[in-house]
């Protein structure tokens, strides 16, 4: 399927590795020159390098920055004034219990997860609506839906900002700009092999038993491919999906049990 969006361009948050980097990869197989984002510069390089390898013609820039920082976002936004794909996306909080939740642990929360995506949309949306075209995508956690306690802090950020940006969309998509969600649960992606890690040092485990049984907890009894997340992500960028905004598509293995 041709998506419709060769020539845009696109940038995508924290994305030198894990999920940003399979949807930056994702939409440069579609013909959209991405921009990568991270906070360091040889980590970005590198992936940008192999994302070119991988996807032979594509244009893919990056920009060092860290989006939790209001000077990160201006660095960002100088360079890329203009972009017509946005996609969100930032590490999550490490788990803990409520005893470790002070207030600074919730603003850090707030400011990694769901402050950096409102100011990134505060500039870029009104050039989408002028031009009547803009696709941003956030990528979530299924915890939006199914919380969890020890992820209570990225719960509570990701649905912050799950809530902000329904209530943008209501307001922008007259001008094709569409606002939607992926709400992923667990990808093959770093993050699950830190995630295996914690098991292994807890249960005395090897790795090999570690991702068994994360994986067990999927109905579809797998974790699930990167490359599935970003072309899920890729489609909602595409022109196919003008008419889709303001919703939250779970990547999960059919795990969820919830009707809506």
């Amino acid at each position: 399927m041709d998506l419709g969006i060769k020539g845009r361009s696109a940038l995508v948050c924290a994305s030198s590795q894990g999920l940003g980097l399979a949807c930056a990869e994702a939409l440069a197989r579609e013909g959209v020159a991405v921009t990568l984002n991270g906070r360091r510069a040889d980590t970005l390089a590198a992936a940008a390098d192999a994302l070119r390898h991988r996807v032979p013609g594509a244009t893919v820039d990056c920009i060092a920055a860290d989006l939790t920082t209001a000077d990160g976002r201006e660095t960002i936004v100088r360079a890329k004034p203009e972009i017509d794909i946005l996609v969100n996306n930032n590490a999550g909080p490490a788990p803990g219990a409520l005893d470790q939740w002070d207030e600074s642990a919730l603003l850090g929360a707030l400011n990694a997860n769901m402050i950096p995506a409102v100011q990134l949309m505060r500039h870029y949306i009104p050039g989408m609506r002028a031009r009547r075209f803009g696709r941003i995508v956030n990528i979530t956690s299924a915890m939006v839906k199914s919380p969890h306690y020890i992820m209570g802090l990225s719960t509570s950020a990701r649905t912050a900002l799950t809530a902000i940006s329904k209530a943008i969309s209501v307001e922008v998509v007259v001008d094709n700009v569409t606002i939607n969600n992926l709400l992923p649960e667990r990808i093959d992606t770093p993050r699950q092999d830190f995630m295996a890690q914690r098991l292994m040092s807890e249960h005395g485990i090897d790795r090999d038993e570690a991702r068994r049984r994360i994986a067990s907890t999927i109905n579809a009894k797998r974790l699930g491919r990167p490359d599935e997340f970003g072309a899920a992500c890729a489609f909602l960028c595409g022109v196919q999906a003008s008419y889709i905004s303001g919703q939250n598509l779970q990547l999960d293995g059919g795990s969820y049990e919830g009707l809506v």
